[in-house]
């Protein structure tokens, strides 16, 4: 098998790249095909140019960014991701039950179950967790000044209490071609999977290979109510607060009255007035672990 590695080099993990190089060559690749970036935005030309060179997997080293970035360029072509998380909050491998160690997670690459996931579609990008405007994106926007590098995950609490204050806009949603909402929010955001920052459930029964995107509109605009949300959220229950609308569907259009950033898997995106966003089912192929013999 053609193993290829994408790796953005200001991300750690485990022993490092070089760990990374000695517990693949334990299982047998000793020569994988090798890019490094030191942006997430330069990634997708080296999986293009792994992919012409005939890689059969591509593993990639990085936070959500560079797993987003890859799997844009991975989905519809049947070759198989392997993710070494070595990002801040690493949601779409946590939420994939992906190890934490660098040694195992190679195993699962090689050696693991592959499993066939959704993904979504943004205004002409692929996402595998989310993508959103509002809150969520003004909090990503402030916390990539800079501060992810210096402070980690506490990067975005430091600029949560500044994006709630922020985030008030109108909007008009529309799932599957039918009026869902339509007034002032706080948030908008669109999902494939259920847990987001800091593992808070914000979409409680969502799969990534059901074949339907979760929405939720939240209207909290106040720092009581975000609050109240919050709390909500922390303990699983985020679709029974007054302040979140919910849906599911395979077409979502966002209309906002006025310019906001989007976000989509923690990275921010230029600001627009719409989102188009439609599911792709069963559209990448992920290496994840496998099931458990039975007793």
């Amino acid at each position: 098998m053609k193993v290829a590695v994408v790796a953005h080099n200001k991300k750690t993990f485990g022993g490092g790249l070089p760990e990374l190089r000695r517990a693949l060559a334990a299982l047998g690749i000793v020569d994988p095909l090798w890019f490094e970036v030191d942006k997430s935005r330069k990634a997708p030309k080296q999986v293009v140019k792994a992919l012409k060179a005939g890689a059969e997997l591509v593993f990639v080293w990085g936070g959500d960014g560079t797993v987003q970035r890859c799997l844009d360029v991975l989905a519809g072509t049947g070759i198989p991701l392997a993710v070494l998380p070595a990002g801040t909050a690493n949601l779409f491998a946590s939420n994939l039950g992906l190890p934490t160690d660098l040694p195992t997670a190679v195993e699962v690459g090689l050696n693991g179950r592959r499993r066939r996931l959704d993904v979504g579609r943004v205004n002409g990008e692929r996402f595998g967790v989310m993508t959103g405007v509002g809150a969520d994106a003004l909090m990503i926007k402030h916390a990539d000044r800079g501060l992810k590098d210096k402070l980690g995950r506490s990067a975005y609490v430091f600029t949560g209490a500044r994006a709630l204050s922020d985030a008030q806009f109108k909007v008009r949603v529309t799932v599957d071609r039918k009026s869902f909402y339509n007034g002032k929010a706080g948030c908008v955001l669109v999902g494939n999977v259920r847990s987001l920052f800091g593992g808070i459930d914000a979409f409680d029964d969502a799969e990534p290979d059901d074949g339907q995107l979760d929405i939720g509109v939240v209207t909290a605009t106040t720092p009581l109510e975000w609050s109240r949300l919050l709390m909500r959220a922390s303990i699983g229950r985020t679709g029974r607060s007054k302040f979140v609308k919910a849906s599911t569907g395979t077409r979502v259009d966002v209309q906002l009255k006025s310019k906001l950033p989007y976000e989509l898997d923690g990275g921010d995106r230029s600001a627009t007035k719409t989102l188009k966003v439609r599911i792709e089912p069963k559209a990448l192929t992920v290496c994840v672990p496998r099931d458990p013999d039975p007793a």
